[in-house]
């Protein structure tokens, strides 16, 4: 008996129905359409069996699949290698074409290519379109057709051309949700999958206080902050609504949304700085890298209260305040030095909006290294932005309850350690 020949629809950082580009595209073609997640044992096999992001990403299926089950239909979960999973999808159905929004990681954009090409091997045709952002790869660059590597003429371009298509295109899904293949296919648990749950969870997004954003977001202890960045990492909420609401609302908000996309492109165009520091001259720079000094920065134990209290709401929540963000890795690359990719690799353990290009753009910004970065010479002072920032010690005394009874020295200097990291980075810059 002949196969009905369907279409594949491939959730990775879209895990939404509605606003979805590549599943608009999807149900409109001219075969029923399966949806389709599969949990990538490539990346699954680095994370804790309590990974919080797991349990967000089954969570979040899950109420994809409610949707699904409305309307007679249902979503497809595998767990594998991608490309064992795929070759074994040909081989269970009739496919002829595949959809699905595109990924700007080198990782994942090796692994499209490698399933464009098991596609085009089974004679089915691979579809890929721009979902996660406003504008990609090289649709904001400068005048000589060279990536921006300076943010604020990057924004500038940036909102010059947004201005010029606003409000931006939403795409309807739900009209076409009949075109959904009518099958039954078994959610898994969590546990069949090989995880457990977290006790940390991602918070639902507040966009209630954006009003005030610009004169809240630097105070930790007011939390006004979105709790946004979870739900755009995996794409459980549109960019599109969100920048074409968040351009009625607030600049300073949308200026963020523009970052995220900023070093989306520097991650595209500069593939080196997933290892490299964008800026070679620092190449030279000579870290310390010492485990215990690390070991107390990991743990919040650096008798600086603002980098304490980061850190631990970090241990504890998946979740830093950005402000604090900024402290804690000035903190380690400058006071300890500490090469910042030790810091990057425990953020990306522990953060639940963990994603890498911004991860990246950050602590190569706060180390200096990056495109665009603070000065090497510029040093953050905790004790002062505790001074700025939480002047009331309402924050620090949230994730450090022994502030108040005898909370222990720091551990360096601050006058010292600012010494030791200028003359550090001026005898470690190349000529």
């Amino acid at each position: 008996m002949t196969k009905q020949q369907v279409s594949i629809f491939w959730f990775r950082r879209d895990l939404r129905l509605d606003d979805n580009v590549a599943l608009h595209h999807a149900l409109q073609s001219k075969n029923p359409v399966i949806p389709l997640f599969i949990f990538d044992t490539d990346i699954l096999e680095s994370l804790p069996q309590n990974d919080a992001r797991v349990g967000f990403i089954h969570e979040s299926l899950q109420k994809i699949n409610a949707q699904l089950n409305a309307i007679g239909s249902s979503l497809l979960i595998k767990k594998g290698r991608t490309t064992e999973v795929w070759e074994n999808l040909f081989k269970e159905f009739a496919i002829s074409e595949i959809y699905f929004n595109k990924d700007y990681e080198p990782y994942a954009i090796k692994r499209d290519w490698d399933i464009c090409a098991l596609a085009n091997a089974n004679n089915a045709a691979c579809f890929s379109f721009k979902d996660q952002v406003v504008f990609e790869e090289k649709e904001i660059i400068k005048a000589d057709g060279l990536p921006y590597t300076i943010y604020t003429p990057y924004k500038n371009k940036w909102l010059e051309k947004y201005k010029s298509l606003a409000p931006l295109e939403e795409y309807d899904t739900q009209n076409y949700f009949s075109h959904f293949c009518k099958n039954h296919f078994d959610f898994p648990t969590l546990q069949q999958i090989g995880f457990e749950e977290s006790e940390i969870k991602v918070i639902p997004y507040n966009l209630t206080q954006i009003a005030n954003y610009q004169e809240t977001r630097d105070f930790p202890a007011i939390d006004s902050t979105s709790y946004l960045s979870p739900h755009l990492r995996f794409g459980t909420v549109s960019i599109r609504k969100l920048v074409n609401w968040a351009a009625r609302k607030n600049d300073v908000f949308l200026s963020e949304l523009i970052w995220r996309e900023f070093f989306m492109q520097i991650l595209f165009s500069f593939p080196k700085v997933v290892t490299q520091n964008f800026k070679s001259a620092y190449d030279g720079i000579q870290w310390r890298n010492n485990e215990e000094d690390f070991r107390r920065w990991c743990t919040g134990t650096t008798g600086y209260p603002m980098v304490d209290a980061g850190m631990r709401q970090l241990n504890q929540t998946g979740y830093m305040h950005n402000r604090v963000r900024m402290v804690v890795a000035s903190f380690l690359c400058k006071h300890l030095l500490i090469n910042w990719q030790w810091g990057e690799a425990y953020f990306a353990q522990k953060l639940l909006d963990y994603d890498l290009s911004a991860n990246i753009g950050n602590w190569q910004w706060a180390a200096g290294t990056g495109c665009d970065a603070a000065p090497y010479f510029r040093v953050f002072n905790p004790d002062i932005q505790l001074k700025k920032f939480d002047e009331k010690g309402i924050y620090i005394r949230k994730w450090i309850p022994e502030f108040d009874l005898g909370y222990g020295e720091p551990m360096i200097e601050h006058a010292f350690a600012r010494d030791r990291a200028i003359a550090t980075y001026k005898a470690g810059i190349l000529k």
